[in-house]
């Protein structure tokens, strides 16, 4: 049981000392950056650009292609292809 709590406490020490060295090692980083920040005149857009929004043709409605003759539904030819024209061909469906 001695042998438990002495690992314990050499955990605990050991700890201690990771984060002591995870400190300054970000203290170290953050002076290389504003060095590298203050060398090139960088302004924050420069660093962390702003996050991409969606393009221009996301989320666009694409025209059908095929319809059924029966149902009348139709598909633009993009994604898993329905239960009315899989396994069949294309050509006598499209518009």
């Amino acid at each position: 049981m001695d042998d438990y709590k002495e690992l314990l406490k050499q955990r605990e020490t050991l700890e201690q000392r990771i984060q002591a060295a995870r400190q300054a090692a970000i203290a170290g980083a953050i002076e290389q950056v504003r060095a590298l920040v203050a060398e090139f005149d960088l302004t924050p857009q420069d660093v962390f650009p702003p996050a991409r929004g969606r393009s221009a043709a996301a989320g666009t409605k694409v025209a059908p292609k095929y319809r059924d003759p029966a149902t009348g539904k139709t598909w633009t030819g993009r994604g898993k292809p329905p239960d009315w024209i899989r396994g069949q061909d294309r050509a006598q469906f499209a518009i």
